[in-house]
């Protein structure tokens, strides 16, 4: 009787050590305008990937097992945000000037995609707005 307690026991802080680490690894990541997927949609059912809108860059990150990745783009080297509407979620695109691979946020509800691309468009309206009132040496590259 006494290992089968011991089994049980053991089976018990398993099970709550990975809840422990799920837990960790899907905090949201700090700061005003962070954007979580929905663990509803594929690809997001135990780690959400997550989007961070700053003002000077937009963060990716989807964290594992172990380890993460995470992807930043300056904001002033977006591109352009493409939003993929379906039946229940968006997924949103944001692509470089550089041609460097694009960030893919899977699973967002369709009012948070519409917010990221008015962030990211807002975000970069007063980026190139101040880069006017600077010297000219310290202004950013235009984009055309």
């Amino acid at each position: 009787m006494e290992l089968i307690a011991l089994a049980l026991l053991g089976f018990a802080v398993v099970v709550v050590l990975v809840a422990v680490h799920l837990y960790r690894k899907s905090r949201r990541l700090p700061g005003e305008h962070v954007f979580v997927a929905s663990r509803w949609s594929p690809g997001n059912r135990l780690f959400p990937t997550q989007v961070a809108i700053t003002p000077t860059s937009v963060i990716h990150y989807t964290p594992h097992w172990v380890g993460r990745h995470e992807h930043s783009i300056n904001i002033a080297h977006v591109a352009s945000v493409r939003i993929d509407t379906k039946l229940l979620f968006a997924d949103v695109f944001i692509e470089t000037t550089g041609g460097q691979s694009a960030i893919q946020c899977r699973g967002h509800h369709k009012g948070d995609a519409l917010e990221i691309k008015r962030l990211i468009e807002q975000f970069q309206t007063a980026y190139y707005r101040t880069a006017a009132d600077r010297p000219t040496g310290d202004r950013p590259p235009t984009r055309g």
